[in-house]
């Protein structure tokens, strides 16, 4: 397969022989937008940075993976902009509060107060997330496309060890918009045998983990057991429980 710039990282994430190459995927991105937040390169004190900080803010994950990654002034410098913004607006919609007015027999159940309204598009928001998404949408866009173009990406697919059921959820509500009813006949039943086999290995080694806390096989190899609890976590859900927080270099 002729790779190009553009395909060489999804391709480098299947070769990674992960539980999910999606979710491989998704914390190099996420590891990247620490980073650019907050790394050496200094970016939040660029004015632009700052300005879509302000503007989208954080949530409450990754928040934290702030706070853990470290350097305190630029956070601090991120927060006290962002917090100056919210504010000012977080004042100019709560100045006219009113209570809604609970209507017998009305099946409106959609109003909200001024406030509500504000806290619910300002708490929607997040800077990293919206790098995350951004970029998993293009990455998505080019796994559909290798599928239909290069038959030695679907290769790829067919060894790996499939994916987790959040990734796989997307694979197929996506499916419909990137492939036409017989091309997803040909790739969607394979990918859905594939996760299906990996969900049994990985509740094989579940068992034996298990198995292993009895006494009798104190002496027995742990096979693949060791780490099973969180790969298993992963393929149900996505991520990686057992990640250790990621830290400015």
């Amino acid at each position: 397969m002729k790779e190009k710039l553009y395909t060489i990282p999804l391709t480098d994430a299947f070769r990674e022989n992960d539980e999910c190459a999606f979710c491989y995927i998704e914390r190099k991105l996420e590891q990247v937008a620490l980073d650019y937040t907050l790394g050496n390169s200094s970016s939040y004190m660029q004015s632009d940075t700052r300005a879509k900080t302000d503007e989208l803010g954080f949530c409450r994950k990754h928040f934290k993976q702030m706070f853990q990654y470290g350097n305190t002034l630029g956070n601090a410098l991120i927060l006290d902009t962002h917090m100056k913004k919210f504010n000012e607006e977080f004042a100019k919609a709560s100045k006219h509060y009113s209570p809604i007015q609970k209507k017998l027999f009305s099946k409106n159940t959609d109003q909200k107060d001024a406030v509500s309204v504000y806290l619910e598009k300002s708490l929607s928001t997040c800077t990293i997330c919206n790098y995350m998404e951004t970029n998993y949408q293009r990455y998505l866009n080019t796994f559909f496309y290798l599928l239909k173009h290069e038959d030695s990406f679907f290769d790829f697919v067919k060894n790996s060890k499939g994916f987790c059921m959040e990734h796989l959820r997307d694979i197929l509500i996506s499916a419909p918009q990137y492939l036409n009813e017989k091309e997803q006949m040909k790739f969607i039943p394979p990918i859905i045998e594939l996760s299906k086999e990996n969900l049994l290995r990985i509740e094989g080694e579940v068992s034996w983990l298990i198995d292993k806390f009895d006494y009798r096989n104190s002496e027995a190899d742990w096979k693949n057991s060791k780490d099973a609890l969180p790969r298993g976590m992963q393929k149900i859900s996505g991520g990686y429980p057992a990640d250790k927080p990621y830290l400015n270099k």
